[in-house]
């Protein structure tokens, strides 16, 4: 099942949101030794402040197994405020239909299917993003990423379309790129996937969030 939690139901939720942060502590600190802030075994940082919408992916256990962040570009982003260098020569989005995702992350057992070449997993965070994206008439998401990332979104048929050149940030690769949100790319991902309908939920009424 996938969350949906906004920040007026933050405090509702509030557990969740500490398992997101300490999935991102094993995700970012521990396997990929990225140089984030840590505290208590909790992964935050600055744009956790800002009110950010989260996409939460709970197992069959219903522990969390994903997450992604999600912020408009109207106001800070990573990629202007934090890794303009990635610009190159292009302006930042900044445009009340295209948002940023960031701290994109999944902590999977073994036994975990797969579809695809990839763990259906990312292929059900992907579609929810982009439903949350054609629920609020966005047509792009934009996100700073890495390579290994990039593979993995073109395998999964939902291509980055790079802004500029990889550039090395930290023990990593990294690239900022658009993502398309549309019908087109929501039928690419759940054939790709195996997925059948939306799995964007919303967590109090029970009712889909995009269909």
């Amino acid at each position: 099942m996938m969350q949906l939690i906004t920040p007026e139901l933050y405090d509702e939720f509030s557990s969740e949101l500490k398992e997101m942060y300490g999935l991102r502590h094993r995700v970012f600190k521990e396997r990929l030794d990225w140089d984030v802030q840590t505290e208590e075994e909790l992964e935050t940082d600055a744009y956790d402040g800002l009110r950010p919408v989260y996409l939460l992916l709970k197992g069959s256990d219903w522990r969390i197994r994903g997450c992604v962040r999600l912020l408009p570009t109207t106001g800070p982003t990573m990629l202007r405020d934090t890794f303009p260098m990635l610009l190159g020569e292009t302006a930042a989005p900044a445009s009340a239909r295209i948002w940023e995702s960031s701290r994109f992350a999944l902590d999977l057992p073994a036994s975990t299917p797969k579809a695809g070449g990839l763990a259906q997993a990312t292929y059900e965070l992907f579609a929810g993003m982009i439903e949350f994206g054609l629920s609020n008439e966005l047509t792009r998401i934009v996100t700073v990423t890495d390579t290994r990332m990039e593979r993995i979104l073109r395998l999964a048929t939902w291509p980055l379309a790079r802004i500029g050149h990889p550039k090395a940030v930290g023990n990593t690769e990294a690239v900022a790129g658009f993502l398309e949100v549309s019908h087109a790319s929501l039928m690419r991902i759940r054939w790709r996937g195996r997925l059948n309908g939306p799995v964007l939920w919303q967590p109090v009424l029970g009712l889909p969030a995009y269909a």
